[in-house]
């Protein structure tokens, strides 16, 4: 496994997330975030099952210029 690291927040600091990556050899894209809080899983579980090896990620709108060049990135592979 390949992976292309494409950014962290800038906002960040020291912290590492959220952050995203692009899985080179199958184009899977990866993210790291904020895990969110039961009220948020709990809503999101009524429109799909949420197993218990899954969880929900939070991704922050400035992260957005990040997920356009790993969307970027994937599909040109």
């Amino acid at each position: 496994m390949t992976l292309r690291f494409v950014g962290k927040d800038p906002e960040s600091g020291d912290h590492g997330s959220p952050a995203a990556w692009v899985d080179e050899s199958t184009s899977d894209l990866l993210f790291q975030g904020l895990r969110v809080d039961e009220e948020t899983a709990a809503a999101c579980g009524g429109d799909v099952a949420l197993p218990t090896h899954e969880t929900i990620v939070r991704i922050p709108r400035r992260l957005i210029p990040l997920l356009r060049e790993a969307l970027d990135v994937a599909e040109h592979r």
